[in-house]
């Protein structure tokens, strides 16, 4: 397989997102390789999308990384507890970023069914086995996935992403849980793999 070099990533986030699906996201932890299909993505498009962290150019302690270079990643908190991560898009100073919000596990499934569950991948039940990784903080927690990620470039570190030449068919939707972002809730930047279990249900 190919790991994805920045070029890769030097463009909108909402080709970037489209591009993303059907790639493999990579972690080795120790040495271990945890990996995952990329099933479901968000663009969001930064300073003119209200539904971007960065929307109107905010520029804070927590979204400064999405100022930088295409390539590197995001991670945030939602309530307070489960992190979400992000692919940085576009060119330096241009905000934009692609949220993965569910991957088909690859390998490592025991390493992530141990993060999610306590429990090997064998021990798991078929409802355990399907919301392993169906939402973006269920995938963050399977691949070992947190703070200490921000800002990791996908370029040079143990974290990347890998192109195995899978072309599934994609579908796009509106984005979820964006209710405060007014004329943004209605744009289809939400892109997944048609019928893909590890899509998550929101």
């Amino acid at each position: 397989m190919n790991k994805l070099e920045r070029s890769f990533y030097r463009k909108s986030s909402i080709q970037l997102a489209q591009d993303l699906v059907g790639k493999v996201l990579v972690h080795k932890i120790n040495g271990q390789k945890v990996s995952g299909r990329i099933v479901e993505v968000e663009a969001y498009m930064g300073i003119e999308d209200k539904a971007a962290h960065s929307y109107g150019g905010k520029r804070t302690k927590r979204t400064e990384v999405m100022f930088g270079m295409p390539g590197i990643l995001y991670v945030f908190l939602i309530y307070g507890m489960y992190s979400c991560v992000n692919i940085v898009a576009g060119e330096l100073e241009e905000p934009q970023a692609v949220l993965i919000r569910g991957i088909e596990p690859l390998d490592g499934v025991d390493k992530m069914a141990f993060n999610r569950y306590g429990k090997t991948f064998e021990e798991l039940s078929k409802k355990e086995r399907v919301n392993i990784t169906n939402g973006p903080g269920k995938l963050c927690i399977a691949m070992g996935i947190d703070k200490t990620a921000n800002g990791v470039d996908l370029c040079k570190d143990d974290f990347f992403v890998e192109d195995d030449k899978c072309r599934p068919e994609i579908v796009s939707s509106k984005r979820i849980g964006i209710d405060y972002a007014e004329e943004a809730v209605d744009f289809l930047w939400r892109y997944h793999i048609k019928d893909n279990r590890y899509v998550s249900k929101g």
